[in-house]
């Protein structure tokens, strides 16, 4: 009788914390993503400079990618209709992203006045991972993002997020 009771009382914690994470949640809401492609790298270890001045090489552009591990890449499109969210969520690995048409605005969790952070078209943004945030479209036209993802070999690029107790108005996202 006991072990019934040991059984039925884990069997209902485990239900409980399944259902609050769920509830918990913020699901993404009016958005239509389309996956261009996923390619799985080996370690990147990419340098580059370039001289941005014609005359003496004194000017240069830098920049550097380097990853330690199998790394899958991802690039997509988003298409978050007028009044659309993303939803509370967190990446595992940094993300450019291109906001290719409309505004997009979004809140970090780790910000404690929860203050907007908007990104006209033609701008974009980085995402450096592991930062819970939500972007919306607050605008009156489809926001269209482009976005390259680094994420760790096998792991799911978007982790759902609850939403944070320091953004109240956003609580649905």
């Amino acid at each position: 009788m006991r072990r019934k009771w040991l059984l039925a009382l884990l069997v209902g914690v485990f239900g409980a914390a399944a259902y609050g994470g769920t509830v918990l949640a913020t699901p993404p809401s009016g958005v239509t993503p389309t996956v261009f492609g996923v390619g799985r790298f080996d370690d990147i270890d990419a340098t580059t400079k370039t001289d941005i001045d014609p005359g003496a090489p004194t000017d240069f552009w830098q920049a550097r990618i380097n990853t330690k591990g199998v790394t899958d890449l991802h690039v997509l499109q988003n298409v978050i209709a007028p009044g659309g969210t993303f939803g509370w969520h967190s990446h595992p690995g940094p993300s450019l992203v291109i906001v290719k048409s409309g505004t997009a605005t979004f809140y970090l969790a780790g910000d404690p006045t929860c203050s907007p952070h908007v990104v006209q078209a033609g701008s974009g943004f980085v995402d450096n991972g592991h930062d819970t945030h939500v972007v919306r479209n607050d605008g009156k036209v489809d926001l269209v993002t482009v976005v390259v993802s680094f994420v760790p070999a096998g792991f799911q690029r978007r982790i759902d997020e609850p939403a944070p107790a320091n953004c109240p108005a956003l609580a649905n996202g």
